[in-house]
């Protein structure tokens, strides 16, 4: 019977099963606890925004504007934008930013690595922009919140790189799972909208996180539906051209609300006129309209019913839409997904009612297409039609509304991108040429961590040593020779131990070689290549490397472990060639050893993404 020791379980053998691209099991031990995580950390979110709306709003409703006075709900607005303008802008500029776009952002640029005053502000942001009537929903925080904190977690087990973009999407799924009961929509959004890829390896772990996400939601707020849905069906074929027209209109209104989102023109106004525009405009509407304010699941839930006028489904149209994307482009960090679901559907509910108007026997009931331009506005502002799509079947639990709803969602995603010129809401955010997230080489680079490939075989020397010295680094068959230099600004050399073996030998057999064992030898300057080498963390993903050999005259990287200056060590090698044979195929039998020795100096410049689809 095999046996296994207590260092089989350790920690460190779990940090280095995790750089490898197969730690599937690993990684699903973590889906779980970040999902359980992520979760009770939503539960704690809504729960804040209960106790806070216990001060005023009826029935410890946040939604409940329609029940202020209108003054107390126009007031609110103005309220909110000042804690947002003296509390949030007095702080640099790196911790203003917020929600799903900084998620994508740590994500792309820093590892998935959180600023823990980013993750503060959230809390209070995300208070402050709900209850304070501003048109903001509260996927962004989950978001936020979850995937710092899972994130968070594997830096605090010191993981490596390539597991806590993983643990990002376990924590944005769990998420949004926990915040709106949509577990399978959880998962597609963090693969679609902040991943931006599909692998086996990271579906499994987002899955788990996202059903554990959803459990510890549902102990505390039970397992019903977010809308009750009356017993509906499409009916007659006829209404889908009547579909693709629908879908035509939202794909419309997705491009403006981007191009409002995103206006250079607002952004370049002053502060305190953009804060004081969107607190004025908010109050205002909210004087006449208060369907607009908060997140407006109840208006949704209104407009499924058919319980909605003519008038607050055009405000809700044009007017709320003009106040989230005037939010966005103000500066203060709101979640739109919520709002952009209640545009949607009070746009499909009024193309459902001019159906009915002009063909009453064989319309179908608004309360569909309410739905579908849920799905539709959804799809289109984000460009993740999956994610859209799973978002309308769990929020409504009605299946056969599936095809249909297909038919709108495309639609609207082609309008958007080619008619209107929007691409994804959050990828134009950060977009300036193509998205690295996008790029296939630097995805399937990122996906694996430099122990899993790098050189473990190697000696460390000082410079000059004696022949008897030579001939013991010898001794262990290394492959590398890292020697050291007698100051830190020298940067430290990478020679091969054939090089040195070699020199020896024809020293050796040279006539008249003086066999001194004593004799010194200068590494530097016997014949051979010698490559300049600058520290990696062992942490660090085969994406890292790539970047650090292709913007700096490195021949290669030497990987660094350990936390603490005195006790850092070497731990590897890791060569130009080491990254190209991950992502190449090279067949042995047709590989001698001096090919895969000329794969170290070749050029990365010629790495292209059609090399390394994943």
């Amino acid at each position: 019977m095999a046996r296994f020791s207590r260092s089989s379980f350790s920690l460190e053998n779990f940090r280095q099963q995790l750089a490898n691209v197969d730690a599937l099991p690993q990684l699903c031990v973590l889906g779980l606890v970040s999902g359980v995580i992520t979760g009770a950390l939503m539960v704690g979110f809504r729960l804040l925004l209960e106790t806070g709306a216990a001060l005023y709003m009826p029935e410890n409703n946040p939604e409940a504007f329609e029940a202020l006075s209108p003054w107390l709900r126009a007031l609110l607005p103005m309220l909110a934008v000042s804690l947002v303008g003296v509390f949030l802008y007095r702080q640099k500029a790196t911790a203003r930013k917020l929600g799903v776009g900084h998620v994508i952002e740590r994500l792309t640029y820093h590892q998935g690595r959180f600023p823990l005053r980013n993750w503060l502000n959230q809390w209070w942001v995300g208070v402050v922009s709900v209850l304070g009537g501003l048109s903001a929903g509260r996927e962004g925080p989950a978001i936020h919140l979850g995937a710092a904190a899972s994130s968070g977690l594997g830096l605090k087990l010191r993981l490596p790189n390539n597991s806590l973009r993983v643990l990002v999407a376990c924590g944005t799924a769990a998420g949004i799972s926990a915040s709106f009961n949509t577990p399978i929509a959880g998962v597609i959004f963090a693969m679609e909208v902040v991943m931006m890829e599909y692998t086996l390896m990271s579906f499994m772990p987002v899955i788990l996180a996202s059903t554990m996400g959803a459990l510890v939601a549902q102990l505390v707020y039970g397992n019903a539906p977010a809308f009750s849905i009356p017993e509906v069906a499409l009916g007659s074929f006829f209404n889908l051209p009547w579909i693709v027209v629908m879908g035509l209109m939202i794909g419309i209104l997705a491009g403006l609300f981007i191009h409002i989102s995103r206006s250079q023109w607002i952004q370049q106004q002053p502060l305190w006129l953009r804060l004081g525009a969107v607190g004025l405009l908010t109050g205002l509407s909210a004087w006449f309209f208060p369907q607009v304010q908060g997140i407006g699941y109840d208006s949704v839930a209104a407009a499924l019913n058919n319980q909605l006028t003519v008038s607050v489904l055009l405000a809700l149209v044009a007017i709320k839409l003009v106040l989230t994307s005037l939010t966005v482009a103000g500066g203060i960090p709101i979640g739109i997904i919520g709002p952009v679901l209640v545009i949607g559907a009070a746009m499909g509910t009024l193309c459902g009612l001019v159906g009915v108007w002009l063909w009453p026997d064989k319309a179908a009931d608004p309360s569909i297409f309410a739905m579908l331009g849920m799905a539709a506005m959804m799809g289109a502002v984000l460009q993740a039609p999956l994610a859209a799509l799973m978002a309308l079947l769990e929020l409504t639990h009605t299946p056969n509304i599936m095809l249909p709803g297909m038919l709108a969602v495309v639609v609207a995603c082609l309008t958007s991108r080619h008619l209107t010129g929007c691409e994804g809401f959050f990828i134009s955010s950060l977009r300036y040429g193509l998205h690295p997230l996008q790029q296939p080489l630097m995805q399937a680079l990122s996906r694996v961590s430099v122990p899993a490939v790098m050189e473990r075989s190697f000696v460390r020397t000082e410079r000059m040593i004696t022949a008897e010295e030579a001939r013991k680094l010898l001794e262990t068959n290394p492959v590398w020779l890292i020697i050291e230099r007698s100051t830190q600004e020298k940067p430290v050399l990478a020679l091969r131990a054939a090089e040195l073996a070699r020199w020896l030998m024809e020293r050796d057999a040279s006539e008249g070689a003086a066999n001194d064992p004593q004799e010194i030898i200068d590494l530097v300057e016997i014949p051979g290549q010698r490559l300049e080498m600058a520290p990696i963390a062992l942490q660090a993903t085969l994406s890292e490397a790539f970047i650090r050999l292709q913007n700096n005259a490195l021949g290669a990287l030497y990987v660094v472990h350990g936390y603490r200056p005195k006790q850092r060590r070497i731990s590897g090698i890791i060569t130009r060639g080491a990254i190209e044979r991950y992502y190449h195929y090279t067949d042995p039998r047709s590989t001698d050893g001096q090919d895969a020795k000329s794969l170290d100096h070749v050029p990365l410049l010629r790495m292209t993404a059609a090399n390394a689809l994943p």
